[in-house]
């Protein structure tokens, strides 16, 4: 039985490390996605509604929001705190104008972990895409 027992905590021991930073993949790539869908739902709302709308990404906070001039649209996006916003450092504003341009946005998002996952806006196709 002793042996059986020392068998199973050194096989969970090896694999511990293993599942750790397959959590930790997981958790920055469902962060990424949910970052993507609320950069559509802004750009979307811009579109379709022809309203301005603001997107303020925190890194202070840890999260990004996006508000309509009329404040008639307002949504928040708050990460989970083992996912960090990594650049940029300091608050930064973006607008959509209905029928405009769209502003080259870029997030890089990384975990304690050391693994990084960046989102970003092309200008010219005006679709939100995590690499």
């Amino acid at each position: 039985m002793l042996i059986v027992v020392t068998i199973i905590a050194l096989v969970a021991g090896i694999a511990y490390p293993s599942i750790g930073a397959g959590l930790d993949s997981l958790r920055l790539r469902s962060a990424s996605d949910s970052i993507v869908a609320f950069l559509n739902t802004a750009l979307d709302r811009a579109e379709r509604r022809q309203q301005a709308v603001e997107i303020r990404i925190s890194p202070r906070d840890n999260g990004l929001s996006a508000r309509s001039a009329d404040n008639g649209f307002a949504r928040d996006l708050r990460l989970p705190d083992s996912v960090r916003i990594a650049n940029p450092v300091e608050l930064r504003r973006f607008l959509l104008y209905p029928g405009g341009s769209v502003p080259a946005i870029t997030l890089d998002l990384a975990t304690p972990g050391g693994r990084h996952r960046v989102v970003s806006i092309d200008p010219i196709t005006g679709v939100p895409e995590a690499r």
